[in-house]
């Protein structure tokens, strides 16, 4: 419809194409899953919800072949969520903060797939330390079960 204003990629759609992407990823097509979160990417690059830019650049990484892309999708993801964990008031704040266990994890795996041994013990300890208020349910068994298999593969 000509003249019809395209809904911002920012809205309640965001999270939908996130999950469809994730899923593709889970069930295999790696590739389209990257290329889906790409574009979404390049639609959020100069603003949009900063909470979905956070989970945007956290899946991302996930997708990415070489171990230093996945390391700088993985600090994006993290810098995203300490510009939202710093922002007092901000509903999110608190929601991006169950993030950090899973967000330090993974800078942790990325360190350790790249042999810098000591950066992922600084960011395991994080993890661990993050990992204390994730409660005791799925996500907080399994986030900590994580964080001491990486423990047991990097002697410590």
């Amino acid at each position: 419809m000509a003249g019809a204003r395209r809904e911002a990629p920012e809205d309640d759609a965001v999270p939908t194409r996130i999950g469809q992407a994730v899923m593709l990823h889970r069930g295999g097509d790696r590739e389209e899953a990257r290329n889906r979160l790409a574009e979404l990417w390049r639609e959020l690059r100069d603003g949009g919800d900063p909470f979905h830019r956070c989970a945007l650049a956290h899946y991302i990484a996930d997708t990415q072949d070489d171990p230093a892309d996945e390391l700088m999708w993985d600090l994006l993801a993290l810098a995203a969520a300490d510009r939202i964990a710093g922002a007092d008031g901000r509903p999110t704040a608190t929601r991006v903060r169950a993030f950090y266990p899973s967000l330090h994890l993974n800078l942790a795996a990325d360190y350790a797939k790249l042999g810098r041994r000591e950066a992922a013990r600084g960011q395991l300890a994080l993890a661990r330390a993050s990992a204390r208020g994730a409660g005791d349910g799925p996500y907080g068994v399994g986030v900590r079960a994580a964080i001491h298999r990486l423990a047991l593969r990097l002697g410590g």
